[in-house]
């Protein structure tokens, strides 16, 4: 059994391809969605989306967005994305760099959320190995 899954940010689709399963780093925590999931809206925290078919694994790091659960499709829309292979040192340190400049001028609960926006994005270093 499968689903349809889409990946897209605003400069291109990442993935289109029928999965057995989706990991998906929801703000709210981690989840896998799979075929006649019940159906659910939830923001996206950066991280990484995997989709796993009997015969593909597609990995893909984002950098928040949206993400939509059916039974029959998994839809990701995402802020930024990039194939895992696409990562370099460079790229963490350009989404660390944009995380600390959303910093500024933030108080109260938005500063909460964007030191929150930071850590998960440093994070990423570590759930990519370096």
């Amino acid at each position: 059994m499968t689903m349809q899954f889409d990946l897209v940010s605003p400069e291109r689709s990442l993935a289109s391809v029928k999965a057995n399963a989706v990991d998906i780093p929801g703000t709210e925590g981690d989840m896998t969605a799979m075929p006649q999931h019940a159906a659910l809206m939830t923001s996206l925290r950066p991280g990484i989306v995997r989709a796993v078919s009997d015969d593909t694994e597609i990995k893909v790091v984002v950098t928040g967005g949206f993400v939509e659960v059916t039974g029959e499709n998994v839809t990701v829309l995402a802020e930024e994305a990039y194939s895992v292979d696409e990562v370099t040192d460079e790229v963490i340190e350009k989404l660390e760099a944009k995380a600390e400049a959303a910093l500024d001028g933030k108080e109260g609960s938005s500063l909460d959320i964007a030191e929150r926006r930071l850590a998960e994005t440093k994070a990423l270093r570590g759930l990519l190995g370096r």
